[in-house]
C-alpha cells in the first residue's frame, strides 16, 4: 500500500522494511544561500576556530610551559604533548564517527563539544607533565569527534553548488582561531601584563568560554534530513526541510516539486560494520586511496611544521616566547585567505585540478624554503613570509582533503569514513610529526630540520600526483549522485 505524505511516497510492504521515495535531497540542493545556511556555517563551522585556537595556544605558550616552575617541559615534552593531542583526536574521531552514523549527527555534535569544553578548561589546572598530557589528549578527542559530526552535517545541509567553497572556508577558519590564539598569547604571555605562570593557564580558558557560546548556538541546528530519511524517520525529515524552505522564503509549489528528481530508499536502523568495511575497502577502494593519501600528506605537512612553529622561532631565531604571537598572525592570515580566495575555483575549475595544483605548489615551495633556512639565508621575518606564502596554498589543499573524504562516500558511512581517513592519515602523518620535529629542533642542526622539511614536501608532491590520476569530479553534483546511498533501491 502506498501513502503520499507531502513529497514522500512511503511504500508499506509485508516485510518489516519500509521503502521511501523522496525528493528531500533535491529540495535541499535547489535552495539558494539563506540565513539558515549562514547559521549552520557559524554554529557548526566554528569547530575549526576552536581547533586553531587550541593548536596555536599550545604552540605559542610552549616557551611559557618550558619556563613554568610547575610543569618545566622540554622541547621534546612539548612535542609529545602535541602528539597526544593528535592521538586523542584520532581515537575520538573513530569512536564518535561510528556513533555519528548510528545515532545521528545532532546528538554527537553536542557530546563532542561538551567533552572539548571540560577538557580544555581542565588543561588550565594541569599540575605536572602527566596531567597536562592527559587533558590535551581528552581535548583532542573532543575535537576529533567534532570533525566527523560537523563535516557530515555541513555536507548534507549545504546546497551542492556551494559545497566546495563552503567546506574549504569552514576548514580554513581554523586560522581565525589561530589568530585569536596568537593575539591572546601576546597579551597573556607578556610578563608586564600578567605572571606567565597564570597567563598560559588563562589562555586555555579562552577556548572553553568560546565553546560555551557555541553550545547555545547549536540548539537551533536540526538533525540532517538526509540521515533521518534513511533511518526510519522520513516524516520528521520532511518537516525539517519544510521549515528550512519557509525560513529561507523559498517554499516549494506542488508543480515544482513534481519535477524534482526522487530517490527510493530502503530505511534501516543502522549499517553493519561489515558493510561499512566492504564499501570503503572494495566498492570505493580507489576513492579510499585518494582520501588516505591526501589526509596523511597534509597531516604531516601541517602538524609537523605548525606544532613546532614557535620552537623554530625561539630556538633558531632567538624570538622571545611572548613575541611569537606577532609572527603567527600573518601566517594565520595567509592560511585563511587561501581557502577564501581559491575556494570558489574548486567549484568552477574542479576538484581534480585544484587539489593537484595546491598540493604540488605547497610541496615545491616548502622544499625551496627549507633549503633557504638550511643555508641561513632567512631571518625570522623572512621565514615567516616564506611560510605565509607556502600555506596560502597548503591551507586550501588541507581543507580539500576533508572535502574529498566527506563527499566521496555514501551517506550511511560518511561520518565513519571521515573519521577513519582522518584517524589513519593523522596517525601516519600527524602524531609522529610533532615529536619528530621536536627532536630535530633539539638537535640544533638546520640540516637535520631541512631533511624533515624535504620529507614533508615529498609527501605533498606525491599526493598531488595521486590526486591528478585518481580523484573524481564531484563539483556541483548532489551527494547522492557522487556516491549513491547504500539504501537506494532500483526505481
Amino acid at each position: 500500500m502506498a501513502v503520499d505524505v507531502d513529497g514522500l511516497a512511503i511504500v508499506r510492504v509485508a516485510t518489516p522494511a519500509r521503502i521511501v521515495e523522496t525528493d528531500i535531497p533535491a529540495r535541499l540542493d535547489r535552495l539558494t544561500w539563506s540565513r539558515f545556511h549562514t547559521l549552520v556555517v557559524i554554529a557548526l563551522g566554528i569547530t575549526w576556530i576552536l581547533d586553531g585556537l587550541e593548536v596555536t595556544l599550545a604552540g605559542a605558550v610552549s616557551g611559557a610551559l618550558k619556563a613554568s616552575p610547575v610543569l618545566h617541559l622540554s622541547n621534546l615534552d612539548v612535542g609529545i604533548a602535541s602528539s597526544f593531542y593528535l592521538a586523542g583526536a584520532v581515537l575520538g574521531a573513530i569512536g564518535f564517527g561510528w556513533l555519528t552514523d548510528r545515532i545521528g549527527r545532532r546528538k554527537l555534535f553536542f557530546v563532542t563539544l561538551a567533552l572539548y569544553l571540560l577538557a580544555t578548561a581542565a588543561t588550565a589546572f594541569s599540575w605536572n607533565m602527566t596531567s597536562f598530557v592527559l587533558f590535551r589528549f581528552l581535548t583532542g578527542a573532543g575535537i576529533g569527534g567534532e570533525y566527523t559530526a560537523i563535516n557530515s552535517t555541513i555536507q548534507e545541509l549545504v546546497p551542492a553548488r556551494y559545497r566546495g567553497w563552503t567546506d574549504l572556508v569552514i576548514n580554513g577558519s581554523f586560522w581565525i582561531g589561530a589568530a585569536i590564539g596568537a593575539a591572546a598569547a601576546i597579551v597573556l604571555l607578556d610578563p608586564a601584563v600578567i605572571d606567565p605562570e597564570l597567563g598560559w593557564r588563562f589562555a586555555f580558558f579562552i577556548g572553553a568560554s568560546l565553546g560555551l557560546v557555541i553550545f547555545v548556538m547549536r540548539l537551533w541546528i536540526p538533525e540532517s534530513p538526509r540521515w533521518l530519511m534513511i533511518h526510519g524517520r522520513p516524516e520528521q525529515a520532511r518537516v525539517i526541510v519544510a521549515d528550512i524552505e519557509a525560513g529561507s522564503a523559498q517554499p516549494i509549489a506542488a508543480e515544482q516539486a513534481a519535477r524534482l528528481p526522487r530517490i527510493r530508499l530502503t530505511m534501516r536502523r543502522a549499517t553493519p560494520l561489515a558493510e561499512v568495511g566492504l564499501t570503503l575497502l572494495r566498492t570505493y577502494r580507489q576513492r579510499a586511496l585518494v582520501g588516505l593519501t591526501l589526509m596523511a600528506a597534509q597531516a604531516f605537512f601541517y602538524n609537523a611544521i605548525f606544532f613546532t612553529y614557535a620552537l623554530v622561532l625561539t630556538d633558531f631565531f632567538g624570538i622571545a616566547a611572548d613575541q611569537v604571537g606577532w609572527y603567527i598572525l600573518p601566517f594565520a592570515a595567509g592560511n585563511f585567505l587561501g581557502p577564501l580566495l581559491l575556494g570558489r575555483l574548486f567549484d568552477t575549475l574542479g576538484r581534480r585540478m585544484m587539489i593537484t595544483f595546491t598540493y604540488g605548489v605547497s610541496g615545491i615551495l616548502l622544499a625551496v624554503s627549507g633549503y633557504l633556512f638550511a643555508i641561513g639565508a632567512l631571518g625570522a621575518t623572512g621565514q615567516t613570509v616564506a611560510w605565509t606564502i607556502i600555506f596560502f596554498f597548503a591551507s586550501p589543499a588541507a581543507s580539500a582533503a576533508y572535502l574529498t573524504v566527506s563527499e566521496n562516500f555514501p551517506l550511511e558511512v560518511r561520518a565513519f569514513a571521515i573519521a577513519l581517513f582522518y584517524a589513519i592519515g593523522t596517525t601516519l602523518g600527524g602524531v609522529a610529526g610533532p615529536a619528530l620535529f621536536g627532536a630535530l629542533i633539539d638537535s640544533g642542526s638546520r640540516t637535520s630540520l631541512f631533511a624533515g622539511y624535504l620529507f614533508g614536501a615529498a609527501l605533498m608532491v606525491a599526493a598531488a600526483l595521486i590526486a591528478w590520476r585518481f580523484s573524481i569530479a564531484a563539483e556541483r553534483r548532489t551527494l547522492e549522485d557522487v556516491a549513491r546511498p547504500l539504501a537506494a533501491t532500483p526505481d
